[in-house]
């Protein structure tokens, strides 16, 4: 599921996690390095924010926001890429920045003017939009191309994936090469460069295939997908929106090589959803997706590696979601990494993801080989931190591997030989790892990301790849500065890392720092604290606060008030924003938390906004997140009721006057409290709500809930539609009427309860939306509306 938008903003794209001047503004070269973190709120800025309107609640990107994204370095380390968008829309182009000649040029633009718009991209394509949270427009990826020896074809550059197309740009500034030619009736999807930079590999008409750079010469790999229900080279719907798995095929090192997943879909019955906001029917106003329901069948994934050149494809013994195959347990294909002299590992999880097998295959035969097993009665936590060594542990276990697991209850990263034996662990503590920034085996140095400084934070490290396991651990050296959060890119020297800093204080800032120290080189980009809506944001910083659950645990709030000398003492009407499922983090030492813009907006009407991350959410361990284990509906509500009673004490809010908000996960807990604690809560607005587990999907239900014929009382228990009686306030629904990922059913399932019943309700649809309102006349809608029910309701 994760999705955090609070009934329609979507977090910002900023340090995007898997994913960075300049024709106008300020050059990257001037900017200054961040210092002051501003002072309190001043009646200016209340004045200034006072005059919000609902437009400004939409705006993307959001205020600090317009930053570069997807940064990288060239090749040669000698450059850094990035997008940017100079008039501060979503229409981002390609720039670089000369690090030595502190010298910045545009690169790429879309040769038509336009590149990716909402509107001229293929169905398919759409829905990986969907399932990505991408607002980008113009350019939203790219990837570099080193220079070979050789001819003109050897030229280093960027290939850039358009809807017209896939194109080349070398770094002479000539006009950028069409390499391959896209339509909307058979669009290129999800190109990839060879590592060695001779080959681009993509799909088409649900086929595999591969294009020769030098000649343009394309080849067909994989055939029969259209005439069985199946696919070759894509992730499914379920490895694209909950396992963080985007891709469906993996170059090998060397190039010569494609693994890839054929998924066979043709079990799983066909779920339609029509197009009813349409003037027109038929198969143009309706759509049908292969969705796994809770307890269902789920796709068959097999992985077959193939030449890069064509060939016969070598089968690899794996048939993921045949619970009755040589290899029942294994329902999920989770991973796939190659590792050294062409052999591929694969993660595969059990289907209630209780159990994890790390395999090693032979792709020459497909034979498997078990490098290792996690087992944890709570659930497997997936991560991207599997790591080959080149050089093995002190070059006595070749073919090693760093591995991470939870089994301590933390995620922390550990040392195994080619065997896949744990030699012993590099990390340690009540504090979590969360991404390996990169190896150094010749130094014996690892970089990682994580928590150690406090769970509101995310901070870069360092430490030993080969420490003395005789001796007690040292503990990491953090390399980057400043409270708050740090997302980090290193050069492939291991000298030099970009960092893109942000604090609830701070918009996003971008420096050049030494991996040696920590040290900063050069700024890249900053945004001048003096502009007014970054200053007038600066000074409305929310206050984060610590509170206790009923069991004594820690919680984090993130409290706004409103100005004291407009509204009085409080207590106020207060509207607390909810999320609070597993994988997700409100509350953190982040700038997207100054820019919440509606509770900006809800503040400036006088109203307390007031955020809290419940028992089950994120980056906390795993026994934290593991309290949502059988309990959805219960501990997550529990605790957004403590919060609630906190307010009250402190007098801030009283009994009776409190709202929620959420959307998605936060709209099934919104309405869930709202019924379950009828005289604490008044109102809810839902947004797009999951009211019953048994109608979302095979992967994320089961996980935290099991099958639904083994644990039919949780199933129950967690449905809204159990607490409707007791429903007292006030109830907003919102949903986009196709929907794919929440249907619509699971809204029109709680109307036809709340009739039942005999209780009120309003609703709000979006007969031609999905997931979250994209088109920005309809989030204006959605916002206005939302406004309305609060003033009359709160």
């Amino acid at each position: 599921m994760r999705s955090v938008e609070a009934a329609g903003e979507e977090r910002s794209d900023q340090n995007s996690r898997k994913k960075p001047r300049v024709e106008t503004g300020m050059p990257l070269a001037d900017a200054v390095v961040a210092g002051g973190s501003g002072g309190g709120v001043e009646s200016a800025a209340v004045g200034e924010c006072s005059s919000m309107t609902v437009e400004e609640i939409v705006q993307h990107p959001l205020p600090g926001y317009g930053v570069p994204v997807a940064l990288s370095f060239s090749p040669d380390d000698r450059r850094v890429a990035y997008l940017y968008s100079p008039d501060g829309t979503l229409h981002r182009k390609v720039f670089t920045f000369d690090t030595a000649q502190r010298r910045q040029e545009l690169l790429f633009g879309a040769p038509d003017g336009g590149g990716l718009e909402e509107g001229n991209l293929s169905a398919e394509e759409r829905l990986r939009r969907e399932r990505a949270r991408e607002r980008g427009l113009g350019v939203t990826r790219y990837e570099w191309r080193a220079r070979h020896s050789g001819g003109p074809s050897s030229r280093a550059g960027i290939l850039v994936p358009l809807p017209s197309g896939v194109y080349f740009q070398d770094l002479s500034g000539s006009e950028p090469v069409l390499k391959l030619q896209s339509s909307p009736t058979s669009p290129i999807i999800d190109p990839h460069l060879s590592p060695n930079g001779s080959m681009i590999a993509y799909v088409k008409d649900d086929e595999l295939h591969t294009l020769v750079f030098s000649n343009g010469e394309s080849r067909q790999l994989t055939y029969g997908a259209r005439e069985s229900r199946k696919i070759h080279g894509l992730a499914e719907y379920i490895a694209q929106e909950e396992m963080e798995r985007k891709m469906g095929f993996w170059w090998s090192p060397d190039s010569k090589h494609l693994a890839f997943t054929e998924v066979d879909s043709s079990e799983i019955p066909l779920y339609r959803i029509m197009h009813q906001g349409k003037s027109s029917v038929g198969p143009d106003a309706q759509e049908d997706h292969a969705y796994p329901f809770a307890g269902a069948a789920n796709v068959k994934v097999r992985l077959g590696v193939v030449p890069s050149h064509g060939g016969e494809i070598t089968w690899m013994d794996l048939l993921c979601g045949d619970p009755n195959g040589t290899h029942g347990d294994e329902e999920y294909l989770a991973r796939v990494n190659w590792m050294h002299n062409n052999v591929l590992a694969v993660q595969v999880l059990n289907r209630t993801q209780t159990k994890l097998k790390l395999l090693k295959f032979d792709i020459t035969t497909g034979k498997r080989e078990v490098l290792l097993e996690e087992q944890h009665n709570i659930w497997i936590t997936l991560h991207d931190c599997f790591t080959p060594l080149d050089k093995g542990v002190n070059s006595k276990h070749p073919g090693g591997f760093i591995w991470a697991s939870e089994k301590t209850g933390f995620r922390h990263l550990y040392v195994h030989d080619k065997d896949g034996m744990c030699l012993g662990p590099l990390t340690q503590g009540d504090w979590m790892v969360e991404q390996i920034a990169g190896v150094n085996e010749s130094s014996g140095l690892i970089y990682f990301t994580g928590t150690l400084d406090g769970p509101l934070e995310t901070n870069l490290y360092q430490t030993n790849l080969f420490p003395d396991w005789s001796l007690p651990l040292q503990p990491p050296k953090r390399l980057t500065r400043g409270t708050g959060r740090h997302s980090v890119i290193l050069d492939h020297q291991l000298l030099r890392f970009i960092d893109v800093y942000d604090s609830i204080k701070s918009p996003p800032v971008i420096m050049l720092c030494s991996l040696l120290d920590g040290n900063v080189i050069m700024p890249l980009f900053e945004q001048p604290l003096t502009v007014p809506p970054i200053k007038k944001f600066q000074q409305l910083s929310p206050e984060i606060v610590q509170i206790a659950a009923k069991d004594g645990t820690a919680l984090y709030g993130t409290l706004y008030l409103p100005d004291e000398r407009k509204y009085g003492p409080p207590p106020y009407k207060t509207l607390i924003n909810v999320y609070g499922g597993p994988s997700v983090q409100l509350v953190s030492d982040s700038w997207i938390s100054t820019v919440d813009m509606r509770a900006q907006y809800l503040r400036n009407k006088g109203i307390l906004v007031w955020k809290m991350d419940n028992r089950g959410s994120a980056r906390r361990g795993l026994h934290f997140e593991g309290q949502l284990k059988y309990n959805i509906g219960r501990v997550d509500a529990e605790d957004q009721l403590t919060g609630a009673e906190w307010l009250i004490k402190q007098g801030l809010a009283k009994s009776g006057h409190i709202g929620l908000y959420g959307w998605s996960y936060g709209g099934f807990l919104s309405a869930m409290c709202l019924a379950r604690f009828p005289d604490t809560f008044c109102c809810a607005v839902s947004g797009a709500p999951v009211t019953a587990w048994d109608g979302y999907d095979t992967f994320y239900t089961e996980k935290y809930m099991g099958l639904p014929s083994e644990h039919t009382d949780a199933y129950e228990y967690g449905s809204i539609m159990h607490h409707v009686r007791t429903l007292k306030g006030k109830l907003l629904l919102i949903h986009g009427m196709i929907d794919e990922n929440v249907h619509f059913r699971h809204t029109a399932r709680l109307i036809n309860s709340l009739m039942v019943e005999g209780k009120p309700y309003e609703i709000l649809l979006f007969p031609d939306e999905r997931h979250m309102p994209r088109r920005l006349g309809d989030r204006i809608y959605m916002e206005e509306r939302i406004w309305d029910f609060v003033e009359r309701s709160l």
